[in-house]
């Protein structure tokens, strides 16, 4: 069971972490956020690839509860789109949270 929590902790921190910077970003940038990979040189696409990576969790989640023709969501959309954002959000949570505790570390 605490394995369990800790995976939920981590997908939490993982879904923040993603919500967090696509707003940082569409607010900044002053566009939505979605997978780009072109750019204005190679930094400006290696940047947004980055971005991607990191805001991709919010990004599949909004894409997956977006109606369908008819107004009607999909189910099929919503649980494919929550499963891989989840799975995804766990791997974004565990280098982040990762990183915070090798820099708390570092410190002590």
């Amino acid at each position: 069971m605490p394995e369990l929590m800790l995976a939920l902790y981590i997908i939490g921190i993982g879904l923040s972490v993603a919500g967090m910077a696509t707003h940082l970003y569409q607010g900044l940038a002053r566009q939505p956020a979605g997978f780009r990979l072109e750019g204005e040189s190679i930094f400006g696409g290696i940047f947004n690839l980055f971005v991607s990576f990191i805001c991709g969790p919010y990004i599949i989640l909004r894409m997956g509860w977006r109606p369908e023709g008819g107004g009607q969501l999909s189910t099929v959309n919503v649980l494919l789109a929550s499963f891989i954002a989840f799975g995804w959000s766990f791997f974004t949570g565990l280098m982040v949270l990762g990183s915070y505790v090798a820099v708390i570390r570092a410190g002590a």
